[in-house]
């Protein structure tokens, strides 16, 4: 059975158990949702940079789905940063490890995903991706004993296609699976080589509340094909393909609005716990659907 050890442990999260806990708990205490929640939760986009940064956005999409309900796998859609496939790419047997010790796939779900041709098996492109491993020790602490299914979303309309069918897939599942889209935001700065507005505080200002919102926007109305279309034309999205999927499984699942419950970057994390700033920022959302 194959097993996918951790590749950004001790980088984006720690690499210990007990100090990986500790931090759990600290993301959670920090990002207690303060919007009223939806009855029920089918699917969520979370960040995934370092905890520092955004661990309490994705603490706080998965605590609002424990809320709301058990889980018995989640579908974690995540961004391709250096798989450039055109096609989904499915871990679709064994395990992943963490901190925190193993879960395993849902081999079962797995292959009712590639049964329908709208993605591939190809366990090596998330040899290197780290959109998913920052989210599964938050699911193995919250539901003990779920199931993961991650899949690589590349940001064309396969996509959108893709999360349709995984919707379907889970009308017709006695049991509870929820979906992740992961996904952060603008990355604003010469850093990342975007400047469009310049530099300093204005231009960071613009990456939020301007270029940030338009993406967020159409995920709540659930408009993922313009969701992919604002991120190839303004770069507010390096998972367009993740969070895309995971609004189309939502529409599939009769859903027809999402909600915000936190948006913000790396820069005014930044201000907030190390009394400091930067020429850059990254942007960071956490929506429930």
């Amino acid at each position: 059975m194959q097993t996918r050890k951790p590749i950004v442990a001790g980088q984006f999260y720690p690499a210990r158990q007990s100090p990986c806990i500790t931090e759990i708990y600290e993301c959670i205490r920090e990002g207690k949702p303060a919007e009223s929640l939806p009855e029920t939760i089918v699917a969520g986009i979370v960040p995934h940079a370092g905890w520092t940064f955004s661990g309490s956005l994705a603490a706080m999409v998965f605590s609002a789905i424990k809320q709301c309900c058990s889980v018995d796998t989640f579908v974690i859609f995540g961004a391709a940063h250096g798989y450039h496939g055109s096609s989904p790419a499915v871990y679709a047997q064994g395990s992943w490890l963490t901190p925190l010790g193993e879960v395993a796939v849902d081999e079962e779900l797995a292959d009712s995903v590639l049964k329908t041709d709208t993605a591939v098996a190809d366990s090596s492109a998330h040899q290197d991706e780290h959109s998913i491993e920052v989210q599964v020790p938050f699911i193995q602490h919250l539901f003990t004993g779920a199931k993961i299914l991650p899949i690589l979303t590349p940001p064309n309309e396969r996509s959108i296609s893709l999360g349709g069918v995984v919707g379907e897939i889970i009308k017709q599942q006695k049991k509870k699976i929820v979906c992740i889209g992961s996904t952060d935001l603008t990355h604003y700065g010469p850093r990342y080589g975007f400047t469009p507005k310049g530099t300093g505080a204005n231009a960071l200002q613009w990456a939020s509340t301007v270029n940030d919102k338009e993406f967020i926007d159409f995920a709540v109305k659930l408009q993922p094909q313009e969701m992919l279309a604002s991120a190839a034309e303004n770069l507010n999205a390096c998972g367009a393909g993740a969070a895309a999927a995971a609004v189309a499984v939502a529409r599939k699942l009769g859903k027809t609005k999402g909600l915000l419950l936190a948006h913000t970057n790396s820069n005014k994390v930044m201000l907030e716990k190390m009394g400091t700033s930067c020429a850059e920022a990254v942007g960071y959302a956490a929506i429930v659907f």
